[in-house]
C-alpha cells in the first residue's frame, strides 16, 4: 500500500465515530435474521387482532339483528292481527256496527234471502216461526240502514225492523217503503221474535253456532239472480211486467 492510500484510509476512519467494537458479517446476519423473525411475528400478531375484531363486529352485529328476525311475524299473520283491531276499534267507536239483524214476518228464510238477492243485500237468513230473519254482512257506516231501505224499497208492501248494535247501544227502527218510522225499545223487540234475536244482537252466539244447533239458514251469496226470481216466483203474485216493485208478498 502507497503512503497516500494508507493516509486516506486513516483519514475516513479519524471521521467515523469508535465503537470500540466491529461487527462481523456473521454477527450483522444474525442481527438481521432476528430482526427479521420478529417483524414476522409481529405482522403476525396484527392480522391475529384484525380478524379477531372484524369477527367480533360480526357476531355483535348478528346478537344485535337476532332479537328481530325472532320477533318478526308473518305477514299474513300480521296483516290478520291489524284487521282484527282495526274491525274492534270501529266497533268500539261506533264507525262499524257489531251486529245488525232485519227482522221480517215472512214465513219462509228462503224467500228473504231472494229479496236479499235482487236488493244486492249480503245476508244469512234464518228460519223462525216468529218471522225470518236476516244477519247482515256489511257492518260498515250506514250500511245496515242502507241495506233495509233497498229491501223495503225493491219488495213493494213488505215492512220490516232493522235493529243495530252500535258500541253496544242497541237501537231499533221500522222500516216501511224504504222509509225509517217508529223507534222501539229493544225489550219489545225481544219479546215478539226468536230467542236468537237477541242472542246475536249481544254477541252470546252466531250463525255458525246456530247452524250447528240445526237452525235452517239460507245465504243470499249463494243465488245469482235467475235462482232469486225463480224461489220470489213460487212465493209471490207479480204485478204488471213481473216487477216485484208492484208485486205484493202472499
Amino acid at each position: 500500500m502507497s503512503a497516500d492510500e494508507y493516509d486516506n484510509n486513516d483519514s475516513r476512519d479519524q471521521d467515523l465515530p469508535d465503537s470500540g467494537h466491529h461487527l462481523s458479517e456473521e454477527e450483522v446476519e444474525r442481527a438481521l435474521a432476528s430482526f427479521e423473525a420478529e417483524f414476522n411475528e409481529g405482522q403476525d400478531q396484527a392480522d391475529q387482532l384484525s380478524e379477531h375484531s372484524g369477527s367480533s363486529v360480526d357476531d355483535e352485529a348478528g346478537l344485535n339483528s337476532e332479537p328481530a328476525d325472532h320477533s318478526s311475524v308473518e305477514p299474513d299473520e300480521a296483516d290478520g292481527v291489524a284487521a282484527d283491531f282495526d274491525q274492534e276499534l270501529e266497533g268500539l267507536i261506533g264507525n262499524r256496527a257489531k251486529a245488525a239483524v232485519m227482522v221480517t214476518r215472512l214465513a219462509s228464510a228462503e224467500l228473504l234471502a231472494a229479496f236479499c238477492q235482487i236488493s244486492d243485500i249480503s245476508a244469512y237468513c234464518i228460519q223462525a216461526r216468529e218471522g225470518a230473519v236476516a244477519v247482515l254482512r256489511n257492518l260498515d257506516g250506514d250500511g245496515p240502514e242502507a241495506a233495509i231501505r233497498d229491501l223495503t224499497t225493491v219488495v213493494s208492501g213488505l215492512s220490516a225492523i232493522l235493529a243495530v248494535n252500535r258500541a253496544d247501544k242497541l237501537e231499533v227502527t221500522l222500516w216501511i217503503s224504504g222509509q225509517s218510522g217508529q223507534t222501539l225499545a229493544p225489550p219489545i223487540l225481544f219479546a215478539a221474535t226468536a230467542d236468537f234475536v237477541e242472542d246475536l244482537m249481544i254477541g252470546t252466539t252466531t250463525v255458525d253456532r246456530l247452524r250447528q244447533d240445526g237452525a235452517l239458514i239460507f245465504d243470499s251469496g249463494e243465488y245469482n239472480r235467475e235462482k232469486a226470481m225463480g224461489i220470489i216466483a213460487s212465493h209471490t203474485r207479480f204485478g204488471a211486467g213481473g216487477s216485484t216493485r208492484k208485486g205484493r208478498v202472499e
